[in-house]
């Protein structure tokens, strides 16, 4: 007899509904009864997927629908699957908040809907009563074909406060209420600038989480979640290809790993691996020199807040620009992008001399400078892209890049079938590439194979 499997997604009216902890909550909990989890959340966000990654031991993986095609997603959701009893899907914003006003376009309830996954609707509690019905009802009547299973209530203040809201809910909307999540110390989440701080460099005690945990377990009826969320069977899915196999063999790639570079999809790694690729990270404020490599990526994070020691290891510079001469090939995205221009001037106003492989001067703002999901075209061949070709990909970044050297993607912004932005972006040096676009590489297999095949070029 198959082992049983589960999946659920765990949605908010919102941003700011307390998803994030209350996924975390769960992810523990289920990890202490000893079920094998796989997290995952909708959208591209990275420092959700970190935490839940911490939390649950288990990479969290980003189902992303704009990025990625449909049955691509499935496949990859599948795969995942191969290895867990239950995947918990935090959802992004509202449950359908998308990419423009289509609830079906890039939104959580288009996902659970894609992924055949039941919605747990989490719904805040605080200084409401009878109202809270008439929310749920809201969420539930605005796609009747939505499976909306249960709904749990977030900062309710008392038991008996809480039975008000549960009967509420389950006489109206006929849905159960699956719990409620009681305020407790310890478990918030830092911020700054760009959302959460990064999981790693939290110093939070894990005790706290694990706490948290066990109260979940006496405030939510965890059982009954289980059982609204088994799976008859997984949704399928379809590589139309794949990097080929062998096609990275003998070719060892660089990755920039620490406090001031960390913004990876896994499943961008595991597509590399798969490749035959050796990837050997290195960290660019750490150590001296670069591995040895025909490969260098150099991912997102907060460089702006290391720049002095990034400024000051000018062994590790020298290395990269080496490394660029002899025909490595370097990919970077956003923050990797800053570190390669000439210098970098930090929110203090400290200007601070990076790699200059990219020629130009990255300074910080006080707001964000693009924010979303965009696509670009390439103008002439570049590392990942040849002429023509169209990436999809994320920015969010509070920096601005003025180059010295003309732009090689021609970047735009649809949403709802209109143009709302247009800019230039992406710079190609050589053997080298970088852009303010994270991109996820199951989208178009065709990337790696230009990486790959740039790469061989420094052998």
């Amino acid at each position: 007899m198959a082992a049983k499997q589960y999946a659920f997604v765990l949605a908010g009216t919102g941003s700011g509904c307390g998803k994030t902890t209350v996924t975390l909550g769960l992810l523990s909990a289920l990890k202490q009864r000893g079920l094998r989890v796989q997290p995952c959340k909708v959208g591209p966000d990275y420092l959700d997927t970190g935490w839940h990654t911490k939390v649950s031991g288990t990479a969290s993986r980003n189902l992303d629908s704009f990025m990625l095609p449909e049955p691509v997603l499935n496949a990859l959701f599948c795969e995942h699957m191969q290895r867990a009893d239950v995947a918990v899907i935090e959802g992004v914003m509202g449950l359908y908040d998308g990419y423009g006003t289509d609830p079906n376009y890039c939104s959580t309830a288009a996902m659970a809907k894609q992924l055949g996954c039941p919605v747990i609707l989490l719904v805040d509690g605080k200084a409401v009563s009878t109202s809270i019905a008439a929310t749920v009802m809201g969420f539930q009547h605005f796609d009747p074909a939505l499976n909306i299973a249960g709904v749990i209530v977030n900062r309710v203040n008392s038991e008996s406060h809480f039975q008000l809201l549960k009967t509420a809910v389950e006489h109206y909307c006929s849905v159960p209420v699956l719990g409620y999540v009681p305020r407790v110390d310890g478990v918030s989440l830092p911020e700054r600038h760009l959302g959460l701080v990064t999981a790693r460099e939290s110093v939070a005690d894990k005790r706290p989480w694990l706490d948290f945990a066990a109260t979940l377990e006496r405030t939510l009826d965890i059982d009954q979640l289980l059982a609204l969320s088994l799976l008859p069977a997984l949704v399928q899915g379809a590589w139309p290809e794949r990097p080929g196999e062998e096609a990275g063999r003998g070719l060892t790639l660089a990755l920039a790993d620490d406090d001031a570079f960390n913004f990876y999809y896994p499943d961008n790694i595991t597509l590399l691996e798969r490749t035959g690729v050796e990837i050997v990270r290195f960290s660019p404020l750490r150590d001296s020199r670069l591995p040895d490599c025909q490969m260098v990526w150099l991912g997102g994070g907060y460089p702006e807040l290391h720049a002095a020691m990034l400024a000051e290891n000018t062994s590790m510079l020298a290395s990269l620009r080496e490394a660029h001469r002899r025909g490595a090939a370097i990919y970077a995205e956003c923050g990797g992008l800053m570190y390669l221009g000439s210098t970098l001037e930090d929110a203090n106003g400290v200007t601070h001399r990076m790699a200059n492989i990219i020629p130009g001067h990255s300074k910080m703002g006080k707001r964000l400078t693009r924010f979303g999901y965009c696509e670009a075209q390439a103008q002439q061949p570049t590392l990942l892209a040849d002429t023509g070709e169209l990436l999809r990909g994320h920015e969010f970044h509070y920096s601005d890049f003025s180059p010295e050297t003309p732009a090689v993607l021609a970047c735009r912004k649809v949403r709802d079938g209109l143009t709302l932005q247009a800019w230039s972006g992406g710079w190609q040096v050589g053997n080298a590439f970088a852009s303010y676009l994270h991109v996820h590489f199951a989208q178009r297999p065709q990337m790696l194979n230009r990486w790959l095949a740039a790469a061989r070029e420094a052998l």
